[in-house]
């Protein structure tokens, strides 16, 4: 195992009537803004839960962040904060929603002209930020229990990640009531997100660090056990909270510690959301399958112990139970009405390969645990998709 330096300082408050106990943990001398998306927390009525729990309070909203947050919006964001003196964000939404928060709060404290090129692209560390809550409803991204956000740009057509301990949030409310209301395609994106994001953090080479392989195999294992209880029933709350709950422990750096890490699959999903639009989830489940065949030979070791723990094979052959477990994944996502191919949103394959072989070229990209995964290797990748 590797040596590692973890802090988590985000207190979790989850399960029913967790959205009344906001008061608890935000100060009322602060000013507060709220923010928000499209306007689905006022369809399903938790953006009044937490006007109720929040009166009193000198409180300003803005919404409209979109899904795949946008640098421009945010900064739209930043500028009412300091017209108005904000000093307390509570993102309420899901994940894209908090995302944009992180981004703005390190935004409204930047001294920069440009946070969006210093940030995301150049690195420059964030120094400060303002303080930030979220009310998370939609288990996806993992953002309530970690320093990371991912923002898009439409100037330039990119989506970039970025992270920072000033970005944690102080705390999360999970109600997993509120993700009753879901629609089926939102509820299936985030089990497909999650179940990536442990794969990232899993799927790489063995360090002897068994505790972190079995927490990340039990989050799969638990995946797809609720995925079909979900789907057939929205309102099964204990299937909704044990999505929830691992969609949380999917991204909170647990499963990651001491261990190597790969993100290639993230990082040429976020180039096809960029160009094309497509939703987050969609583009993993594409890339996913073919990456890892494309790589199946390093990441035998782990491909094969998923094959034998999770989907139960009993291949004793390596890179057999490897080939096993990549068709399992794709079917597992196929099987929850998750589509896998470009072909299926109709985005030609050698197109998409050919343009983000341009751009890795340019950045000098080399993606996965190995460093391996390069300008052409992607575009080998994408064109089997």
């Amino acid at each position: 195992m590797y040596n590692f330096n973890f802090c988590c300082p985000t207190r979790v408050i989850f399960g029913k009537g967790a959205i009344e106990e906001l008061p608890k943990y935000i100060d009322r001398n602060k000013k507060v803004l709220m923010i928000y998306g499209g306007g689905s927390i006022k369809r399903n009525g938790v953006y009044e839960r937490v006007k109720k729990a929040l009166e009193g309070y000198n409180l300003s909203e803005f919404g409209g962040i979109e899904p795949n947050p946008k640098c421009e919006t945010c900064m739209q964001a930043v500028e009412l904060i300091r017209r108005e003196g904000v000093e307390f964000l509570l993102a309420v939404g899901g994940g894209s929603t908090l995302d944009g928060t992180k981004f703005i709060a390190a935004a409204a404290k930047y001294e920069g002209e440009n946070p969006y090129d210093d940030i995301m692209i150049k690195g420059i560390e964030v120094k400060d930020a303002l303080p930030l809550a979220d009310v998370i409803t939609l288990p996806a991204t993992g953002s309530e229990m970690n320093d990371g956000a991912v923002i898009s740009r439409i100037a330039t057509s990119e989506k970039l990640p970025f992270h920072s301990e000033k970005v944690f949030p102080q705390f999360s409310i999970i109600d997993p009531e509120t993700t009753f209301s879901l629609p089926a395609r939102q509820t299936i994106n985030g089990i497909v997100d999650t179940f990536v994001h442990v794969m990232e953090q899993y799927c790489t080479f063995d360090v002897n660090a068994p505790l972190q392989d079995d927490w990340a195999l039990g989050i799969l294992r638990t995946l797809i056990k609720e995925a079909p209880k979900v789907l057939s029933n929205p309102a099964d709350y204990d299937a909704r909270a044990n999505i929830f709950w691992c969609a949380t422990c999917g991204l909170n750096n647990w499963i990651s510690q001491g261990v190597p890490q790969d993100w290639a699959t993230h990082m040429i999903g976020h180039e096809l959301t960029a160009f094309y639009g497509i939703d987050h989830a969609q583009s993993l489940a594409i890339v996913q399958p073919r990456l890892l065949k494309n790589q199946k030979v390093s990441k035998a070791k782990k491909l094969a112990k998923l094959a034998r723990e999770v989907f139960g094979y009993n291949e004793v052959v390596d890179l057999k139970a490897a080939d096993l477990a990549i068709d399992a994944i794709e079917k597992f996502y196929n099987s929850i009405g998750m589509k896998t191919r470009l072909a299926d949103y109709e985005i030609d394959s050698s197109e998409a390969a050919e343009k983000i072989r341009e751009r890795f070229k340019l950045r000098d990209v080399h993606l996965g645990e190995k460093g391996t995964v390069n300008a052409d290797t992607a575009y080998d990748i994408l064109k089997a998709c």
